[in-house]
């Protein structure tokens, strides 16, 4: 096993561990979220991408690594959000729940995980086809916040953090 690898195990067994701990891997916490009554899961995600927002920066800053964003096209995003949400509302797990939740031992997770995997078979094998059509859509190519806003990944950092922490704040007092 490369030093890559064991590293990623690491960071998988440390998430799923958080992800179990806060809770998130519960069929009410899935069920509050979708009904938009319960932002444990939205909290667990917004604290997360804050975290990794600088870390990312920070290890990009120091060049340990090297960003390389995707292509923006917006074929894949709503196709992709939508089969997102679909599986979400279907199943009561998003990708990294359902795989903790399997963990577990909740062997009714295993449904979701093998769609995943049923999905992505059926992506690549029908990958020609969404090139020429759903792929084709709108491409606004490998594009970030900092570069469509010209400003500083750390403003923008620093915007998103107060941003989310008002949110917290007002779901607090909404009780959510």
């Amino acid at each position: 096993m490369s030093t890559e690898q064991l590293l990623g195990l690491i960071t998988g067994a440390v998430f799923g561990f958080l992800l179990q701990k806060g809770r998130v891997l519960r069929f009410d916490k899935q069920l509050g979220a979708l009904l938009l009554k319960d932002m444990t899961i939205f909290k667990f995600m917004l604290s997360s991408i804050l975290v990794g927002m600088v870390g990312i920066t920070l290890l990009s800053n120091a060049g340990i690594i090297t960003l390389s964003h995707k292509p923006m096209n917006v074929g894949a995003v709503v196709l992709g959000g939508a089969l997102f949400g679909a599986g979400w509302a279907i199943m009561g797990f998003c990708p990294g729940t359902s795989v903790g939740a399997l963990g577990e031992g909740r062997w009714h997770a295993l449904f979701a995980v093998l769609g995943m995997i049923t999905g992505a078979a059926l992506y690549a094998e029908l990958y020609p086809f969404f090139k020429s059509t759903v792929l084709a859509w709108k491409n606004f190519g490998k594009i970030g916040l900092a570069e469509v806003t010209g400003l500083s990944p750390w403003i923008l950092i620093a915007i998103f953090w107060a941003g989310t922490i008002s949110l917290f704040i007002w779901f607090e007092k909404k009780g959510l």
